[in-house]
């Protein structure tokens, strides 16, 4: 009898997820794009039937009649359709959480963005922590990192914390110190610095590995609370025009509440995990090997390592002195020996590495790390990654072509590093810098990414700055180094196929072709005929995600 029943239990479900195979639905009236093979196609209409696209129809295709049977026909309204859109390198969770916490990346000074902390803190009165992220010194009049004495003369007792931009520095008041335990006779752990005085007192300022001191002493989330902030994440990506986002850096607790959303189907667009080569369980991760299930939105087979830190903050590893700071040549956040040995580890485990890298010296590094590693394991197949790949030596572009090495990059970091990147590498490095052109031409595979919520995660602020290499005032007026720019088909393609590619999911997703799943999106403008300065004011008004619009 209870073999019976779950036969009949099976049946049901089956049956219950098919009703949307029994008619096809054609999209038509729009300007559909898409790339195939780097080239731009280009169609009047898309018909998918449950998640699958059955085909599309170019201008010269009569399409079906609205009478024939088994076809829902949905007007387009004219609008333009594009491939789902794939940020190849974010971080989910911190921007969930900034959505919730103080918003600083509008600051014009440190007393500014002390005021916008306690504006912040009066509309949230009950937090035990005030936390925040997004200021930059490099655009405050000072220049000067900031102090915990502008932030104790408003929080004398309430612990703060707030990241800079580009998560690579922390700043705290003297109550978050002192809650960490943290004073003049603390030592800088490897890998990071605690910023000083004169008199060797800790100012509040915290890079990279410093961080930890202070966010090891914050309460944590629970795996309850994480699945709460992912959601919301996930849900304001797809209203951007996001399908799929690759999670660059995981911790095990979060990898639960991604498989418990997963296993629960409440995951809006698609994730690709990158596990946290830091993590207390990390080994544990390697020895179970890659993880998927069969609803295919979420994927756990890569691995991210950080080897440096940013240029913003001086942490970025370069080989020769900042051409600002004469004796500092960065940080390296893994000795050699120890990066080499968790490269392995991952490659032999059958996980895809993915290894942040900024500065010149990190990225030959970790690429002569790979160019033996990838040999040694056999693993050239799984098209290892090196995140950001923003600072390269001229001759070190040619090894991502040579060695099947993706170089994971975001468009935006540019047109935000512009106003100080030639002051950090000076004249002649910057001919290395966020050089997509160059890799390009090298035969590499660009996939972009934004690195929310270090940047915004719209991805067409990301397309705009790929093609016009400017800001959103159109600055500087010829672009910055234009000669490094992308045509927008290419542009398109880093976004959509080279991102899928990138997550072995070339055959899955990225392309609006037969067979391929029903992932996309309609936009309000045609990216494709507007002026290029344009493009980053694109609205995303529906996204589908496997046949169902999400948004």
């Amino acid at each position: 009898m209870i073999k019976t029943y779950q036969k009949l239990l099976i049946t049901c479900i089956c049956l219950a997820s098919f009703p949307a195979l029994s008619q096809s639905q054609l999209i038509s009236n729009i300007h559909g794009y898409t790339v195939q093979d780097n080239r731009l196609i280009q169609f009047k209409a898309l018909q998918f039937n449950g998640d699958t696209i059955e085909k599309i129809y170019t201008e010269q295709d009569n399409l079906p009649y609205k009478t024939e049977a088994n076809i829902n026909h949905i007007d387009g309204k004219g609008r333009t359709l594009l491939p789902g859109l794939i940020d190849a390198h974010g971080h989910v969770l911190s921007y969930g959480l900034s959505l919730m916490r103080a918003q600083l990346r509008d600051s014009e000074s440190e007393d500014h963005a002390v005021r916008m902390v306690d504006k912040f803190r009066q509309q949230q009165s009950s937090l035990d922590w005030v936390q925040g992220r997004g200021w930059n010194q490099v655009l405050w009049p000072s220049k000067q990192f900031p102090s915990a004495a502008s932030l104790d003369e408003v929080f004398p007792n309430t612990p703060v914390w707030l990241v800079r931009i580009d998560g690579h520095a922390g700043w705290a008041n003297s109550a978050a110190m002192k809650v960490a335990g943290v004073n003049a006779s603390s030592k800088s752990p490897s890998g990071g610095e605690i910023i000083r005085d004169s008199n060797g007192e800790p100012t509040g300022v915290f890079i990279d590995n410093a961080m930890s001191l202070i966010t090891n002493n914050i309460p944590k989330l629970s795996i309850d609370e994480q699945q709460a902030v992912l959601e919301t994440a996930l849900t304001s990506l797809a209203q951007l025009g996001l399908t799929s986002v690759h999670d660059a850096g995981i911790q095990s607790d979060t990898i639960a509440a991604y498989k418990a959303l997963d296993l629960r189907s409440q995951l809006p667009i698609r994730v690709y995990a990158m596990v946290d080569a830091e993590d207390p369980k990390f080994d544990e991760i390697m020895a179970a090997g890659p993880y998927r299930i069969n609803t295919d939105k979420l994927r756990v087979s890569s691995v991210k390592i950080s080897a440096d830190g940013a240029l913003g903050s001086r942490g970025a590893a370069l080989i020769e002195d900042y051409s600002d700071l004469k004796g500092h040549k960065g940080l390296l956040l893994y000795s050699k020996k120890t990066l080499g040995e968790t490269i392995e580890k991952a490659m032999q485990a059958g996980f895809q590495v993915n290894t942040h890298a900024i500065g010149d010296h990190a990225n030959q590094i970790v690429l002569d790390h790979y160019q033996s590693l990838i040999a040694a394991s056999k693993s050239r197949h799984l098209r290892h990654r090196i995140e950001h790949a923003q600072v390269l030596q001229l001759s070190d572009i040619s090894r991502f072509s040579e060695l099947n090495i993706i170089a994971s990059m975001q468009a935006t970091h540019a047109t935000s590093d512009k106003n100080m990147a030639v002051d950090r590498v000076g004249n002649a490095r910057i001919e290395g810098a966020y050089a997509w052109r160059k890799l390009i031409n090298a035969g590499a595979v660009i996939a972009a990414g934004s690195d929310f919520p270090i940047e915004s995660p719209n991805p067409f602020y990301g397309l705009h700055a790929s093609v016009t290499r400017q800001d959103h005032d159109n600055q500087p007026l010829d672009g910055w180094y234009r000669k490094e720019s992308m045509t927008l088909t290419e542009a398109l393609a880093s976004f959509t196929s080279n991102a899928a590619f990138a997550a072995h999911q070339e055959k899955e997703i990225g392309q609006l072709i037969p067979g391929m799943k029903a992932d996309f999106i309609l936009v309000e403008s045609d990216i494709f005929s507007m002026p290029a300065e344009e493009i980053w004011k694109t609205k995303v008004s529906e996204t589908w995600v496997n046949g169902q619009r999400v948004y």
